[in-house]
């Protein structure tokens, strides 16, 4: 039986780098500072691990597959792609998602269009590794959450995982898809502990998660906005309201399915994302409720989100713009 142990978010991320890198020669890890800049070899190296140290330790065991970047995600990028392309499995580490318009064209219209451009011909099995959100005062050019953007290029996969466990079979699923996968990391959830079996195992792209079930109203999440949810259905429980939790954890393909059901189940949705309101994901969701379950709908979709507005730096207003559980609670109530 494989045993489950308790780890964070981020060990969950290096652990599954590590089984995907002893399990396939052709995984590389690339980025900035993912092995330090320093000695290459022997005691000397430098582990720095990446910007918040998630791949520290990597580079001792595979020292010619780990490897440091100059500081230009166009290339950090544009290289990935390239050697996705001639027959590797490159990890390309993208420090935030917030750097995504300085490397946009390789993915958007390289990594995205080649399979289909080449009739299937074509692959690019190519994973990028991005830290997103809010919520450590990382200031308005660090603390975005842009999946939106590449959900919505056809083309590529995004996930966003909510647990540690998540975090390693979503990103060991990744790393061996022959398409282009977007992994978001969010930056609330790399220090959280969660219990991730031992050895080699993966979760299914394009599969939600139903985190609690409930028969009243159905609480939609992705990423670090799950727990909010949870809590959420833990305060509703108090008063006798029976919340469902599901967790959409991949982006891009979407499991419509699974969104509909819990629609079917409850007759209430409130979507709850990081991200800004206009053309994101929970924009996306309520509009699928719309088209598909509207007869399903026994009251308005409700979207929390952030507001239409850059990354506050300031702890208090960093706060009162990102989703709550109590703003979950508040929308659940709203009696419109």
């Amino acid at each position: 039986m494989t045993r489950a142990r308790t780890l964070t978010f981020g060990q969950a991320v290096n652990e599954a780098l590590r089984i995907a890198m002893e399990t396939d020669p052709d995984v590389i890890l690339l980025g900035e500072d993912v092995a330090g800049g320093g000695a290459r070899t022997g005691a000397d190296v430098d582990e720095m691990g990446g910007v918040l140290g998630t791949t520290r330790g990597l580079v001792k065991a595979f020292p010619d597959r780990v490897l440091d970047t100059p500081i230009s995600e166009m290339g950090l990028i544009g290289t990935a792609v390239g050697a996705a392309a001639t027959g590797l499995r490159p990890v390309a580490e993208l420090m935030f998602i917030d750097f995504l318009g300085t490397c946009l064209d390789p993915l958007l219209n390289q990594a995205a269009k080649l399979r289909y451009m080449f009739g299937g011909k074509a692959r690019v099995p190519l994973t990028v590794r991005t830290v997103t959100g809010a919520g450590m005062q990382a200031a308005a050019q660090h603390s975005q959450s842009l999946y939106w953007i590449t959900a919505g290029i056809p083309g590529l996969k995004t996930v966003i995982p909510a647990t540690p466990h998540d975090a390693k079979g979503l990103l060991l699923a990744a790393i061996r898809d022959d398409d282009p996968v977007i992994f978001c990391e969010p930056k609330s959830l790399l220090f959280a502990a969660g219990e991730v079996p031992e050895g080699d195992y993966e979760v299914p792209i394009g599969k939600a998660r139903l985190a609690r079930e409930g028969s009243d109203v159905s609480l939609i999440g992705m990423g670090a906005t799950v727990r909010m949810c949870e809590q959420a259905a833990e305060q509703l429980a108090r008063d006798g309201i029976s919340a469902e939790v599901l967790d959409l954890r991949s982006l891009a393909p979407l499991d419509e399915e699974a969104i509909l059901a819990t629609l079917e189940k409850t007759g209430r949705v409130v979507v709850v994302d990081e991200a800004t309101p206009r053309c994101g994901i929970a924009s996306d969701v309520a509009a699928l409720c719309v088209d598909r379950g509207f007869d399903f709908l026994n009251a308005p979709v409700r979207r929390v989100t952030a507001p239409h507005a850059p990354v506050p730096f300031s702890k208090t207003l960093e706060d009162a713009y990102m989703p709550s559980a109590a703003k979950i609670v508040a929308a659940v109530r709203d009696p419109r």
